[in-house]
């Protein structure tokens, strides 16, 4: 597994793969090979298939969980093994499309109060105040921060797009405020890593879920609540203010307007624009008693 290791990581490397994707399908090809104690070379359609079921009947991954171990498998195949691979033996599951949960505005300002301390209090307002994902968060540097044009540069989003949010003056004030409070100012990082925030290294993503989780059991908030939240709150608050989608498209960098429309099912103010149609029926009278 060594060698063709080597080999597919060169692959990865060669077409600029992001590293989480490169971490990804490397541990799914390591796990494959795992399962049949086999070099993975040496497995076919045959093989992938019952791996597919293993991982939906035992394992209970999500369809998008298990299409992500397909598609690094057959990367493994086409691009490092160049072996033909059929779409008809090894089909990509169909997923549920779910609707978030979505925060009302005083449940997000909730949330962000009930953050455990000050610098969580910070990750939560740039959160939802530029629908930044969670590793676009922890990647800001200092020098992202534009006060002059009022804008916060997001470098190497999703898909490598760099993208210009808005800053807001409040975020601004907040971010000023984290920037004193900082016991070593960083020279790259907006949030620096370590306990003490001193590190030369940006913070993790976990400590963005961690500070999202713990704040909203502190608010007691019952909705299912992450940081991906405050992005969805962030797009929806904004179409019920009246953002047009294609605005909130480019804010959040998404490549297809499909993606953003979605939004149009979580807006009060779309759900609300017609009036359920019993509402105009002419019915008279008392309901009638049970018995």
């Amino acid at each position: 597994m060594t060698h063709l290791r080597k080999i597919m990581l060169e692959e990865l490397q060669r077409r600029n793969y992001a590293q989480h994707t490169t971490r990804s399908y490397i541990r799914a090809v390591e796990d494959f090979a795992r399962y049949f104690n086999c070099s993975p070379d040496r497995l076919g359609p045959r093989h992938i298939r019952e791996y597919q079921a293993e991982l939906f009947e035992k394992r209970k991954l999500s369809a998008g969980s298990v299409a992500v171990r397909l598609a690094a498998l057959r990367f493994f195949y086409c691009k490092t093994l160049r072996r033909a691979w059929s779409i008809a033996d090894t089909p990509y599951p169909k997923g549920a499309h779910h609707l978030p949960a979505i925060l009302s505005q005083k449940e997000v300002a909730q949330l962000i109060q009930a953050a455990g301390t000050s610098f969580h209090r910070t990750l939560l307002m740039t959160l939802y105040a530029t629908g930044v994902r969670r590793a676009e968060l922890t990647h800001l540097k200092v020098s992202d921060i534009d006060s002059q044009r009022m804008v916060i540069h997001v470098q190497g989003g999703k898909g490598r797009k760099d993208r210009d949010v808005m800053l807001s003056p409040k975020l601004l004030e907040a971010l000023r405020e984290h920037w004193r409070r900082l016991q070593r100012k960083p020279s790259a990082w907006l949030f620096p890593g370590n306990r003490w925030h001193t590190g030369d290294t940006p913070i993790d993503t976990k400590v963005v879920w961690n500070a999202c989780k713990e704040a909203a059991q502190r608010a007691g908030l019952q909705k299912s609540v992450h940081p991906h939240t405050l992005r969805h709150c962030f797009a929806t608050h904004l179409l019920e203010d009246g953002a047009d989608l294609r605005t909130i498209q480019i804010l959040l960098g998404h490549n297809d307007l499909k993606e953003t429309a979605r939004y149009l099912h979580l807006s009060q103010r779309h759900l609300h624009a017609a009036a359920s149609p019993l509402d105009s029926l002419p019915l008279e009278g008392p309901s009638p008693q049970e018995h």
